[in-house]
C-alpha cells in the first residue's frame, strides 16, 4: 500500500525506521526496553486522541490500553499495539480497535480476538447480516484470523464464500479471531506524520464502526 501525504509540521509524533528497528533487538529485556523507550510514548500520544475520537463517535466513554507483554519471560514480542474499547479493566474480551507495529508494517484493526466470550453470537450476527458486513469493508482493507501472525487475506481477493468461511471459522474454532482493517508498510511516509496518521486511522475506524456496533449488540459484558 502506498499513500501520499503533504509535508507539514505534525503536532503528534509519527513512526520512523528507528521504531520498527526495535523488533531487531535481540533478547526480551533489550526489546522491551526499546518498546518502552521508542514506541509506548507514541502509542500514548496518538492513543489518547484516538480514544477521544472513538468516545465521540460511540457516544460512550472509551478507554486506552497499551500492551504490556507482562506474561513474557523468554521470547521477545514480535509486535506491539494499543487497544481501545468501552471497558476500563481490559479489552481482550470485548470488541475493540487496535493500532500496532510489526517489524515491517503498522496495522489498524477492528478486532475480535479469541478471548471474546460471545464469539459464536457475534459470528452468527455477522453471517446473518453478511451483505451489510461485506459492504462495510472497502476492497483495499485486509482480514486476519490471528493477531499474532502477519498473514492476512486481501478483501479485494475475497468473494462471498471466502467471507462465509472466515466467519464460520471464527465461530467454530476456539482460537480463531477476526480482525479487519488496514496495513501500512513501514517505509510509507504517511507514518512519519502523526497528525496525518491520526486522520487516516480515525477514517478507518469510522468505516468499520457499523461492524463494531453489530458486535457490541451481541455482547452482554
Amino acid at each position: 500500500m502506498t499513500t501520499t501525504v503533504q509535508t507539514q509540521t505534525s503536532a503528534l509524533p509519527g513512526f520512523h525506521s528507528s521504531d520498527f528497528d526495535v523488533f531487531g533487538l535481540q533478547g526480551l529485556e533489550e526489546r522491551m526496553a526499546g518498546i518502552q523507550t521508542h514506541i509506548r510514548p507514541k502509542f500514548q500520544a496518538i492513543g489518547e486522541q484516538l480514544t477521544m475520537e472513538l468516545s465521540l463517535l460511540s457516544g460512550n466513554e472509551m478507554f486506552l490500553h497499551i500492551a504490556k507483554h507482562a506474561r513474557r519471560t523468554v521470547n521477545p514480542p514480535k509486535d506491539t499495539w494499543l487497544a481501545i474499547c468501552n471497558n476500563k479493566r481490559g479489552y481482550k474480551a470485548h470488541p475493540h480497535f487496535q493500532l500496532g507495529l510489526f517489524d515491517d508494517h503498522l496495522f489498524i484493526w477492528f478486532a475480535l480476538i479469541y478471548e471474546a466470550p460471545n464469539k459464536k453470537a457475534i459470528a452468527t450476527a455477522f453471517l446473518n447480516e453478511l451483505d451489510q458486513v461485506i459492504s462495510s469493508v472497502p476492497s483495499d482493507y485486509s482480514l486476519s484470523q490471528d493477531h499474532m501472525k502477519k498473514q492476512c487475506a486481501k478483501v479485494a481477493e475475497m468473494d462471498r464464500q471466502d467471507w462465509e468461511s472466515s466467519l464460520k471459522r471464527f465461530r467454530d474454532v476456539q482460537k480463531a479471531e477476526l480482525l479487519i482493517g488496514r496495513q501500512i508498510a513501514a517505509d510509507d511516509k504517511l507514518l512519519q506524520n502523526g497528525d496525518a496518521l491520526l486522520e487516516f486511522t480515525v477514517s478507518t475506524y469510522k468505516q468499520l464502526f457499523p461492524l463494531y456496533q453489530l458486535a457490541c449488540s451481541r455482547t452482554n459484558l
